[in-house]
This record gives C-alpha cells, sequence and structure tokens, in this order.
C-alpha cells in the first residue's frame, strides 16, 4: 500500500466509520477524497488529520439523493486531483421503519443513497478510468451483516443493502475487466443513538468469536478489497461471525 498518487473518494467520510476509512487509507498513502453531505466541519477536519499522513485531502459536499450531484461529484473529484482510482462508497441513511409503517417515500430515501449512488459513482469510476486508459480500478460497497441474518426491523434499509449486494455482482460483471466491485458486510461496529454504552459492549460480544467488528477490522477490510487485484463480485463478512447466529430484532432495538 506504499505506491504514490493513487487517489479514493470515500463517501460519508466526514463523521463514523467513512471517517476511519478515510484515515486508514490516507495512512496507507491513498489521496483522500472526503465527501459529506452536511457535516462540513467535520469533513475539514478529516481532511486535516488525513493531510498528517502526507498525503493530498480535499473535502467535496454533495447530496447523494440527487442523481446529477452524485455524477458531478466524482467529476469535481477528478478535476481537483487530477484522477480517481477507487470509491469506497460509506454513506448511507438508516432510519427505522418495518412491515407496518413501510411507505414508498422511506423507501425512495434509501435507495437513492444507499443503493443508486453506489451505482452512479461505480459507473462514472468506470467511464474515467477507459478514458484515462488506465488499466484497473476498484468500488467498496460497505453493506451489512444483517443481509446474512435478516429480522423485520429497519425494512427500507435492509431492501436498499439487499439490492447493492445484488449490484455488486452485476456490476463486477458489466464493469469488468475495468473496475473491480467488492462489499465489505461489517456486524456492530459503532455505537449510535439507539445504544447504551453498555448495551452496546454487551451486544458487541454477541458473536462466535465473542467479539464483533471494530473499525480498524472494517479498514482492514477495505484496504485488502482494494489492493487484491483477484477479487471482485463478492463480499467479505467482518462481523465476527455474527451472521452465523439468529437475531431475531435489530441490534438497536435488542
Amino acid at each position: 500500500m506504499s505506491l504514490p498518487h493513487r487517489t479514493v473518494l470515500v463517501t460519508g467520510s466526514a463523521k463514523r466509520l467513512g471517517r476511519e476509512i478515510a484515515l486508514a487509507l490516507a495512512q496507507a498513502r491513498w489521496r483522500v477524497a472526503v465527501h459529506y453531505g452536511g457535516s462540513r466541519n467535520e469533513a475539514l477536519r478529516t481532511v486535516a488529520d488525513c493531510e498528517q499522513h502526507g498525503v493530498q485531502a480535499a473535502a467535496f459536499e454533495a447530496d447523494l439523493a440527487d442523481e446529477a450531484a452524485t455524477h458531478a461529484l466524482l467529476a469535481r473529484v477528478v478535476a481537483h486531483f487530477g484522477e480517481l482510482d477507487a470509491v469506497v462508497n460509506s454513506a448511507a441513511i438508516f432510519e427505522h421503519d418495518q412491515a407496518a409503517s413501510f411507505g414508498y417515500a422511506a423507501m425512495e430515501r434509501h435507495l437513492r443513497i444507499n443503493t443508486g449512488a453506489p451505482i452512479v459513482l461505480a459507473q462514472a469510476l468506470c467511464a474515467h478510468l477507459q478514458s484515462r486508459a488506465a488499466s484497473t480500478g476498484a468500488v467498496v460497497n460497505l453493506l451489512d451483516q444483517k443481509l446474512w441474518n435478516q429480522n423485520p426491523d429497519f425494512l427500507s434499509y435492509t431492501l436498499s443493502k439487499a439490492a447493492l449486494e445484488a449490484a455488486n455482482t452485476m456490476l463486477a460483471l458489466a464493469l469488468a475487466p475495468t473496475v473491480r466491485v467488492v462489499g465489505v458486510a461489517p456486524g456492530l461496529t459503532l455505537t449510535s443513538d439507539y445504544l447504551t454504552p453498555e448495551k452496546f459492549e454487551a451486544l458487541h460480544r454477541l458473536s462466535p468469536l465473542g467479539r464483533s467488528s471494530t473499525p480498524q477490522d472494517i479498514c482492514a477490510a477495505v484496504a485488502f478489497a482494494l489492493e487484491n487485484r483477484s477479487i471482485t463480485g463478492t463480499t467479505l463478512l467482518v462481523d465476527g461471525g455474527q451472521h452465523l447466529q439468529r437475531f431475531t430484532r435489530d441490534f438497536s432495538m435488542m
């Protein structure tokens, strides 16, 4: 991971797991395009922290629910850095609904950001790489272990991630050999407003390995997926084996 002048766009990298991925790739000598929606100050802090590793970084605002803005995002990154080699799709919305409260509006919000934007960015990356006759690039899509361990909570979110997992296969076929497409599916990795610290720790231990994934685990998997030229059209489940257990509710509802 020490080669210079490789550039990656990490969506949703102002905060939380996206930020951790951006910092890990900067440490591995990637130039980083930090995407954010509304968290400008946090995005600028991520940029500054990436630059501490001696690489270039810059922040780019875009509403991923807007198809034109998503296309323009990749073009703006290329205009700034001169080239782009990879995209990590970490940005996502995670709003609770279930069968009784399901509606088209919630489904569309999740599908636009969680599914549509990653596909548009993969499409645009492939066109960019072909225009500069680059060898290959990669797209890494953040998924979720719950796709292999479904429960009735967060219906629209789960549908959007299931669609993205299916798109992995189709995109890997459609964009080869220019772009590889790999999924990374974390388990319970970071706490949220739904969980107390004590509840998070207890749930984090609910796995065959006695621990779920940490941000460092996910960053390592993303870096591996970007680096290994023989992986495409598949998903790395990085969850301590949580997908092997049966949970009747989402972690946040337990």
